[in-house]
């Protein structure tokens, strides 16, 4: 009897996620001998960063007292307080609802899911962060991606935004600080897509992962915190700003008018409640790291300025690269001025380096452009030593 393919769902063709596909050029460099200089995963814990150490003994103490069966489906009572104070914090009002997941990124695509039905839409930032674009279309939803200008410090494009609403659009995603450009939006943008917001009846995404991790003395504005009616997820959770990115602890904050919000609300806790719960003992530590000793974060950008100072420098210093000085996270997002592709350019720098950066057009770029991202986390000489491979590799790549 003949066997015949099983064929995969057709929804599954245009998930990509750049960050971890280049790994399949670089695990096959590795395997040459070649040491590789890893400028490519967000991760503080492969580096010279750790969590805070009241997080890890609140998290194991709970093991011990054998917190290990199911949680509440959102979450134990005391992460769920402790959320909505660090909302009110962030002065966010009109809080609806908490919810505790495996990771921001569950929170996204639980939210996600809820809201749009096939051949819908959610605006989502370019560059931005590729889930978004692989859950859309894991929902059978269409990629509409505004473009943030590069010229203007990565600030969200309002013009491209007004252009990209249509029908069928029912959300708009927020990533401040942004991945992949280190960019922080100003309180001005932030308005602006408030009202498209409401003009529109968009749901918010607002993704503050890294609200935290900020340089120069800048502050961060959670865009729920300027309107109290607007429909606004805010994400956050452990991961970046707590050191903890294995825990998969993040968390969603539902702000807004409550009669917009109620039939939506419902069906985020039906899939709440189909899931069971996130991890049971890892949210003992979330009262524990919210409102614990930050000292861990003073530490932590003390590293991570000059790191971003090294960067912006070093990287501004090759001829054809420029770059736009991160004000937050940990991601530089460097132009290559040339006519050729930067996939192209990474992967050949990863053969004849082994220097591992991820190629712009993982997180999308305004046709006609080049890019690359860099994470800043690795120690001062690697950095250096990996700038200085890339300018040399350039130099060779681009004549």
């Amino acid at each position: 009897m003949a066997h015949q393919t099983i064929k995969a769902a057709q929804r599954t063709e245009n998930i990509t996620y750049a960050i971890r596909d280049i790994l399949l050029v670089a695990d096959e460099v590795a395997k040459t001998g070649k040491k590789l200089l890893y400028l490519n995963i967000g991760d503080p814990n492969i580096y010279d960063f750790e969590p805070p150490r009241h997080l890890i003994e609140s998290t194991y103490q709970a093991m011990l007292r054998n917190k290990n069966g199911y949680a509440p489906s959102s979450g134990i009572k005391d992460a769920v307080e402790a959320i909505r104070a660090e909302a009110d914090r962030k002065g966010i009002k009109n809080v609806r609802d908490v919810f505790v997941t495996h990771g921001a990124s569950e929170a996204i695509e639980i939210c996600l899911t809820a809201l749009v039905n096939d051949g819908e839409n959610v605006l989502t930032p370019t560059p931005g962060y590729p889930l978004y674009t692989a859950i859309a279309s894991k929902l059978s939803a269409y990629e509409n991606p505004y473009y943030l200008d590069e010229e203007n410090g990565w600030q969200p494009d309002i013009e491209d935004i007004k252009k990209k609403i249509n029908g069928k659009t029912k959300a708009i995603v927020l990533i401040n600080p942004n991945n992949p450009t280190g960019s922080l939006y100003t309180k001005e943008v932030l308005l602006q897509i408030i009202d498209l917001a409401i003009e529109h009846n968009l749901v918010i995404f607002a993704d503050e992962i890294y609200d935290k991790l900020l340089f120069d003395g800048k502050k961060h504005i959670s865009i729920a915190a300027l309107n109290s009616e607007v429909p606004c997820i805010t994400f956050g959770g452990l991961s970046k700003n707590y050191m903890v990115p294995g825990f998969r602890i993040g968390w969603g904050v539902v702000s807004g008018n409550e009669a917009v919000l109620k039939d939506y609300m419902a069906a985020l806790n039906r899939i709440l409640r189909s899931r069971l719960s996130a991890n049971h003992p890892e949210q003992y530590g979330i009262k524990e790291a919210l409102e614990g000793d930050q000292s861990h974060l003073t530490l932590a950008m003390e590293k991570l300025q000059r790191r971003r100072d090294l960067t912006y420098e070093m990287l501004n210093a090759i001829p054809g690269i420029t770059c736009v000085k991160p004000e937050g996270a940990f991601y530089a997002f460097p132009r290559l001025h040339t006519d050729k592709s930067d996939f192209d350019f990474v992967s050949g720098l990863i053969r004849e380096t082994g220097v591992v950066v991820v190629h712009g057009s993982g997180f999308g770029q305004v046709p006609g452009t080049q890019h690359f991202r860099v994470v800043f986390l690795p120690q001062d000489d690697v950095l250096k030593s990996s700038y200085e491979k890339i300018g040399q590799y350039f130099a060779k790549f681009n004549s």
